[in-house]
């Protein structure tokens, strides 16, 4: 053992060392091994390090490179070795040179493997192969409580704890827990206010990298997912799921004070307003107080005169998507409105109440 006094020496002193010990055999690695005193040492080691050890450890850790373990002479073992393990500068041994070569990347940074769809790279061969799966829509690992698959084993070992409800990361300020750590990094900034994610094109910025994702389908008018029932399509799959609940009848929220439920959780949120009466939303230029922000900015359009919904058929205009819903029917012909007693329909359901009161009258009348 001997003290180095550079890095480049130090480099220099270590790739001598792994090619002795894996192409010159023990003879030539002995012949290497020099004491201060310039004669041969009888040691089959020598430990090549400084005050950056740890650093390369906790390098390593953060890397896509793991340790490798198996049989034989194809793993790492940090607490056993043979006459012909390799002991790198991080303190990993390796019996193969592959294997020391492919770990060596965690220190260099090199990354070698490239993905010909989008050029994302990697230092190990077998990282690429799984990300291919992103491409390849491949998902072999499926969860065996619920059938979901996914393209990666941790993927589905995070998975696992929606079912066994395991959340070993907890918020420090208000107790919330994470399944994952990273889900736990993301709710710090509720606390902190950080908003690190910026849209390029108008400048929001958002708490987490996927509602930028989502938000940028706004700018680019993206809707991947479709109703199958009507057609509807959407920016997102949470949208997707809400909406079909206009077909399945489905309200999962119910008003804990009169029974009255919803299909929607801002429904039941909006709904509360009716027994508490806050309307905490006011306009600026006149007395009109809501209990939406939404319908504020409809209201907004009355001062502003901004009409942005168009029909793509006529030249109609109006402040309101659902009064573009409305009018399509026009064009379209739909009558959803169906009387009970004699079947007629209606497109709009004011026509369908007025057509209502004729029975009314004529069963008095009778």
């Amino acid at each position: 053992k001997f003290a180095i006094k550079s890095k480049s020496e130090e480099f220099f002193i270590y790739y001598l060392i792994m090619l002795a010990k894996v192409g010159g055999g023990e003879e030539t690695s002995k012949n290497l091994y020099m004491d201060p005193n310039g004669k041969t040492s009888d040691s089959s080691e020598i430990e090549v390090g400084g005050e950056d050890e740890d650093d390369l450890n906790q390098d390593s850790e953060r890397s896509d490179f793991g340790p490798e373990t198996g049989n034989g002479d194809h793993g790492c073992n940090e607490n056993k070795s043979s006459e012909s393990d390799i002991k790198t500068l991080c303190g990993q041994r390796f019996s193969r040179k592959d294997n020391l070569n492919d770990h060596m990347r965690v220190h260099t940074g090199d990354k070698p493997f490239a993905c010909e769809l989008c050029g994302q790279r990697f230092s190990r061969k077998d990282n690429l192969n799984d990300h291919m799966r992103v491409h390849t829509g491949d998902k072999p690992f499926a969860c065996q409580l619920c059938g979901q698959r996914f393209s990666h084993k941790n993927n589905l070992n995070t998975h696992m704890k929606v079912h066994t409800g395991d959340k070993p990361f907890a918020c420090e300020l208000c107790g919330q827990r994470f399944s994952r750590k990273d889900h736990l990094n993301d709710h710090m900034r509720v606390h902190t206010g950080e908003k690190p994610f910026a849209c390029e094109l108008c400048g929001q910025t958002f708490s987490r990298k996927h509602s930028l994702n989502t938000h940028i389908k706004v700018h680019t008018g993206e809707k991947p997912f479709a109703c199958e029932l009507c057609g509807q399509r959407f920016s997102h799959k949470n949208s997707l799921n809400r909406h079909m609940r206009v077909h399945t009848g489905e309200k999962s929220f119910a008003c804990e004070l009169c029974g009255q439920r919803f299909n929607h959780k801002n429904s039941l949120n909006c709904h509360m307003s009716v027994h508490t009466g806050e309307k905490p939303f006011a306009c600026e230029l006149c007395e009109y107080r809501c209990t939406q922000k939404a319908s504020l900015n409809n209201h907004m359009r009355v001062h502003t005169g901004e009409k942005p919904f168009a029909c793509d058929l006529c030249e109609y205009r109006c402040t309101q998507k659902t009064s573009l819903n409305t009018h399509m029917r026009v064009h379209t012909g739909e009558k959803p409105f169906a009387c009970e007693l004699c079947g007629q329909k209606f497109s709009l359901k004011p026509n369908l109440k007025r057509h209502t009161s004729i029975h009314t009258r004529l069963e008095g009348f009778n």
